[in-house]
């Protein structure tokens, strides 16, 4: 909190802006480096209260190298493939030296134990999904940061009360979290004074992605009440941006597009054209990760299969429901795209 005020004007001295472009949303020059206070404030509690055993201080090794990433990205902007590498030196961080990996699939689709390699590459696999789906559902004033406050909120929980000598340091890890994303949108709702930024977003990805893989793991604790049901569990407490991405990359590639190609086809962009403001548009998507989380916490006992089926019905329900029906905004763009000389106005 005391941290923004500062960037904002040093960004406004250096002319660090953010901005707007044909998809953006905001509409004036933004300071972008909010993940400097985030992390700021998430480093500097970690390191004072919190233990840095079962792996923790590498997690901080790999959020160090993705801030840098992100950091050169919002100054200079860099490219996708360079992006990828950051991501690919801090998931081989805590893949390889804290051994934070996920080794079961608690019986989902019979599967148990998995095989070395095939639990390295899929703990990679899900490190850097996460990562760019907390990334990707950063594009409204307090989206990204009340998601974070949710999932880390959540995940936190089941950490402290059942981590035990094995998991507990991540307590102090989603709680340290919680309030460097707090502090960070005391500034960030609509009309945002800084946006979290590349060096917010990966970092906090990262974050979640190693929570979300040590959360599956607790699952093997025989005091849970969540039991082997961890993984879809994780899948709802996630709902929201791992449905946005995999939405995107999927109506993308089935375009004949590369699937990191930019575009406003993302879940938050199709609310605000129903006709929702801003606000609306992040309390909407807020309840309905709220809303997820509440159902596959108290559905768990009934195993993964019926959690994942409901969240598959989910996500096909909201696709189809956002690829019929266009809002106000959406047929107003139409009309105009269809109207004579459109294009060349446009």
């Amino acid at each position: 909190m005391f941290a923004v005020p500062s960037i904002v004007l040093v960004a406004q001295r250096k002319n660090l802006f953010d901005t707007p472009n044909a998809r953006s949303v905001h509409r004036a020059p933004t300071p972008r480096l909010g993940g400097v206070a985030v992390l700021a404030g998430f480093l500097s509690a970690l390191t004072i209260f919190a233990p840095l055993g079962q792996g923790v201080q590498y997690l901080l090794a790999g959020c160090l190298l993705l801030f840098f990433v992100g950091l050169k990205d919002d100054l200079v902007t860099i490219s996708v493939a360079k992006k990828f590498v950051g991501q690919l030196l801090a998931t081989c961080v805590v893949i390889l030296l804290a051994e934070v990996r996920i080794t079961s699939f608690q019986g989902i689709l019979g599967l148990g134990t998995l095989p070395v390699g095939v639990s390295y590459g899929f703990t990679f696999l899900v490190i850097v999904g996460i990562t760019n789906a907390i990334n990707l559902i950063d594009g409204l004033d307090g989206l990204a940061g009340t998601l974070l406050v949710l999932i880390s909120s959540s995940m936190g929980y089941y950490f402290y009360r059942y981590g035990g000598n094995t998991f507990g340091s991540y307590a102090f890890v989603a709680a340290c979290l919680l309030g460097g994303v707090l502090g960070f949108l005391r500034y960030n709702f609509h009309k945002a004074s800084i946006f979290m930024g590349d060096t917010g977003s990966l970092v906090c990805g990262f974050i979640i992605s190693v929570l979300t893989i040590q959360f599956i793991e607790l699952g093997s604790s025989p005091d849970l009440p969540i039991g082997s049901a961890t993984p879809a569990v994780a899948l709802g407490i996630l709902f929201v941006p791992l449905f946005d991405t995999t939405r995107v990359f999927l109506v993308r590639m089935l375009a004949g597009r590369s699937p990191f190609a930019p575009d406003r086809n993302h879940i938050h962009h199709r609310v605000l054209a129903l006709g929702f403001s801003q606000v609306n548009t992040v309390l909407l998507l807020a309840l309905l990760q709220l809303l997820v989380i509440l159902f596959v916490i108290h559905f768990a006992y009934l195993g993964s299969l019926f959690l994942i089926g409901g969240l598959v019905t989910l996500a096909v329900a909201l696709s189809v429901f956002i690829a019929v029906y266009q809002g106000p905004t959406a047929r107003q763009q139409s009309v105009l795209e269809a109207q004579p000389g459109a294009a060349v106005a446009a």
